[in-house]
């Protein structure tokens, strides 16, 4: 709402650009229509749009996709390079590592990062047993009498049909297998890529697992770091060795809980996009050596 009140002030008096340098995209994973639900960076793009923003720098977005969703410029930067070259100084002995990918959705993202560091691969599949997306939300769970406003007239759930002798289909309930590894880790140093890392429930379990299968070191690169909630007590008391996020949010109280929690500075980048948007230059420089799936 700040964002959106300052644009709206400048573009009333008459600004020639305004141009918003928003790091982490808020919301940017809700940006696909999940059962019914709304897909919010829809919204905030057209609330940007119509505030007065002409131009965006935002960096690693969780969809690429969501720049079409903005009828203005929107430079997605990434911080890939950043995090390859923590990986190259910081981590020893990181010829013996493979990048894992925490989900097949993420596989895209740790083979960009595994081929540009000549590294394996190793995919892990499943999910732990009490996974919150399936939890009763009360979404499977209608009236089973609907009132047709004259009494006497309730029709039962199963006379509920759009038309007479029709019924439709069972829907088959998802399930999903308990985590498994596709790839050899024992004996390696696993790291585990993402774009954000905020809920850690996931990341430990998958540590838990990695370990289990022979990973002596485990580290998770993250552009984002929120870790909201509990997260640096979830971390501290895991089997991860260091959590890698960069600063495109706040983090300094986290990392005061958690001495594993390390930050790579990308502001560079971003000062550098300014500079050139501000002068004219072309930002192809800023994209290379990025790939497709980065």
């Amino acid at each position: 709402m700040e964002l959106l009140i300052m644009a709206y002030a400048l573009k009333t008096s008459c600004a020639k650009n305004i141009i918003g340098v928003i790091p982490y995209f808020p919301y940017s994973k809700q940006c696909k229509m999940r059962k019914r639900g709304s897909i919010v960076c829809k919204l905030l793009a057209s609330m940007l749009a119509k505030a007065g923003l002409t131009h965006i720098i935002t960096m690693d977005l969780h969809q690429k996709e969501i720049q079409g969703f903005f009828s203005f410029p929107v430079d997605n930067l990434r911080a890939s390079p950043f995090l390859l070259q923590y990986i190259q100084e910081e981590v020893p002995d990181y010829r013996n590592a493979i990048i894992v990918a925490k989900s097949p959705s993420a596989a895209k993202r740790a083979q960009s990062y595994a081929e540009r560091l000549r590294l394996g691969l190793a995919v892990m599949h499943g999910e732990a047993q009490c996974s919150e997306s399936d939890m009763a939300d009360g979404r499977h769970s209608p009236p089973c009498v609907r009132n047709t406003g004259h009494p006497g007239l309730e029709l039962p759930c199963k006379q509920q049909a759009p038309f007479p002798g029709i019924e439709l289909p069972i829907m088959m309930a998802k399930e999903k297998p308990p985590i498994t590894v596709v790839g050899d880790v024992g004996g390696r140093i696993a790291i585990i890529v993402d774009d954000i890392i905020d809920d850690v429930e996931d990341f430990v379990a998958a540590a838990e697992i990695l370990k289990e299968r022979g990973a002596y070191k485990i580290y998770i690169m993250a552009t984002h770091g929120l870790l909201s909630a509990d997260a640096p007590r979830l971390i501290e008391e895991s089997a991860i060795d260091e959590v890698v996020v960069t600063n495109t949010v706040p983090h300094e109280v986290q990392k005061l809980q958690c001495p594993k929690i390390k930050t790579v500075d990308v502001s560079m980048i971003l000062a550098e996009a300014i500079r050139r948007i501000h002068n004219g230059e072309s930002m192809a420089y800023l994209f290379r050596n990025i790939t497709v799936d980065d």
